[in-house]
């Protein structure tokens, strides 16, 4: 295994995820890329017509700075999480779209060995609604997956 992707959100405990992933990674010698999904940005500069007397946004220009603002934060928030592993070599990528499928896609493209993720801890009507990225991933991955399990304190 030559290349290890590791999918981090905002959740606290990516830290956790990254480092778990890291470390595995160095074991095997592995390259490394930390990777972030987006929600899909269009969500955000669609025009809605009102609805239960919300307007939703009046104006398009407000709608590409928000896109623009999200983007940034999380290419900041990639680029600190890359930092705090203490290695230039590791990789960031930053994509929009579904979470899971997004990773797929990604590590597909990308040709990842491994995918690393973490299991949150989400309540059980959560995860019969509307399920989670870990477990569709896990459903439809062809590339080994590890896991690394978060549990509340």
């Amino acid at each position: 295994m030559d290349k290890v992707l590791i999918a981090i959100d905002y959740h606290p405990v990516s830290e956790k995820v990254a480092r778990a992933g890291y470390e595995l990674a160095q074991k095997m010698n592995a390259e490394v890329c930390l990777l972030h999904v987006l929600a899909d940005m269009s969500y955000y500069s669609m025009q809605y017509q009102p609805f239960l007397g919300y307007e939703g946004y009046d104006d398009m220009a407000l709608d590409i700075n928000i896109a623009s603002e999200m983007r940034q934060v999380a290419e900041d928030y990639l680029k600190t999480a890359a930092s705090n592993l203490n290695d230039k070599k590791v990789g960031i990528k930053l994509i929009e779209g579904d979470k899971a499928s997004a990773i797929l896609d990604y590590a597909r493209r990308w040709h990842a060995n491994l995918i690393v993720m973490g299991t949150h801890s989400h309540s059980f009507l959560e995860k019969l609604l509307m399920g989670t990225v870990a477990s569709e991933v896990l459903e439809k991955t062809e590339i080994p997956v590890f896991m690394v399990p978060i549990k509340k304190d």
